[in-house]
């Protein structure tokens, strides 16, 4: 994956939104979810996994949208309603963003499949590894260096 230069500001379909990522990702994943082929009108969502603290919102304030609590929440722009980023409750680490919120985005590609369950039949990513549901919590330090590696 080639690095772009940080910060890195991204807007919504309208422009009314604007964020900004001031550090690489933690990791990258599709989701097949039900719910995440319903909010994107696709077969999956992109997300890029950014640390918490290097994520902000810069201009308007978003409003939430798709689930909102009390485990996660979805925060829409509320002109347009594109979904931007999801929140989990609890978890500051990091902010699930959607890449395509971005002009120049080389964090686009997913390095793990969530949900595969899910998974319309006709549906291939080029991510390197695949879970039915989410990666058990003990692998995750392994694919967090592996993804850190691959940057």
């Amino acid at each position: 994956m080639e690095k772009p230069r940080l910060p890195i500001s991204g807007t919504c379909r309208c422009g009314r939104v604007e964020i900004e990522i001031s550090a690489p990702p933690i990791m990258t994943a599709a989701c097949h979810c039900r719910g995440c082929q319903r909010m994107s009108a696709s077969a999956y969502s992109l997300t890029v996994m950014i640390p918490g603290q290097a994520f902000r919102v810069t201009k308007g304030e978003p409003v939430k949208g798709g689930i909102k609590g009390p485990q996660l929440d979805h925060y829409c722009c509320p002109s347009c309603m594109t979904w931007m980023f999801t929140r989990i409750a609890g978890v500051d680490d990091f902010v699930n963003v959607r890449p395509t919120m971005f002009d120049d985005m080389p964090w686009n590609r997913p390095f793990i499949e969530t949900m595969t369950a899910d998974k319309l039949s006709w549906v291939e990513t080029p991510a390197r590894h695949r879970y039915e549901g989410f990666p058990p919590v003990e692998e995750f330090p392994q694919l967090l260096e592996e993804f850190a590696r691959s940057l």
